[in-house]
């Protein structure tokens, strides 16, 4: 099957103003997520689907495709379909759909939600990875539960699964599953989803995810290992991006 990966990036993010522009190790942050999935090798192309022409030249400089698209989708998943549907993209059988603020994406769990579409286990594919149970307090972390096959049950911001009696601690703890916001449609699930109006769990939550579950389609979840770092949604977040970016590529010149 033909991957094509998109990657929306909005530049009017009002909690890090600028965010696609701004930098990460010297160079834009939009730059840096195009490179770390270009460089996976998980997709016949790459494109960065922007609503800025800023942005679109920064990934044009580097020799990169990017495409300018409408400005008023209310979602990335939007802007991805937008750009799913151009007659030039018309032979990718799976749209990879990789947040324009998450430049440490780990590459298993890309390879994971593209392999639950592949595999034929669902028509969308995510993923998720183990984390203790004292991120189930969280509303910044979205948990999900799985059945036995893996594929989703529900998404919440509130903590799931619940743990009644205490005694049931120890398996709890193995259930509890972060969300990762990676995902891989196929082209048929990607135009429904957007098709579907807005659904009351979707506007509670605020999780766009619950919009396909509610309608019936399946979505696989693929578990990963570790994740590196989050998206970056904050000034703060830049600070401690850019703290973890030097930590890992600094070169240091010798004594």
């Amino acid at each position: 099957m033909r991957v094509l990966a998109i990657i929306p990036a909005r530049r009017g993010a009002t909690r890090l103003r600028d965010k696609p522009l701004r930098l990460l190790g010297g160079q834009p942050l939009i730059l840096r997520v195009w490179e770390r999935v270009s460089s996976m090798a998980v997709a016949d192309g790459v494109v960065v689907a922007t609503d800025d022409a800023a942005v679109a030249d920064v990934i044009r400089a580097a020799g990169g495709t990017a495409i300018l698209t409408r400005p008023d989708h209310p979602s990335g998943t939007d802007r991805v379909a937008e750009v799913a549907r151009r007659p030039e993209f018309v032979n990718a059988d799976v749209l990879l759909n990789v947040q324009g603020d998450e430049p440490f994406i780990d590459e298993a769990a890309v390879r994971g939600a593209i392999s639950v579409v592949t595999s034929g286990l669902a028509p969308i594919g995510t993923s998720a990875v183990l984390v203790s149970a004292g991120a189930l307090g969280t509303a910044d972390c979205v948990k999900v539960v799985c059945d036995d096959a893996g594929r989703a049950l529900y998404f919440s911001r509130a903590p799931i699964p619940y743990l009644r009696d205490i005694a049931d601690g120890p398996v709890r703890d193995t259930l509890v599953r972060q969300h990762l916001g990676i995902y891989a449609y196929s082209r048929e699930a990607l135009q429904r989803w957007v098709s579907l109006p807005v659904h009351p769990l979707e506007q509670v939550e605020r999780l766009e995810q619950l919009r396909p579950l509610a309608a019936g389609l399946s979505i696989g979840v693929a578990m990963a290992a570790t994740v590196e770092m989050g998206g970056i949604d904050t000034e703060a977040d830049l600070v401690r991006a850019n703290a973890h970016w030097e930590s890992i590529y600094e070169v240091r010149s010798p004594a």
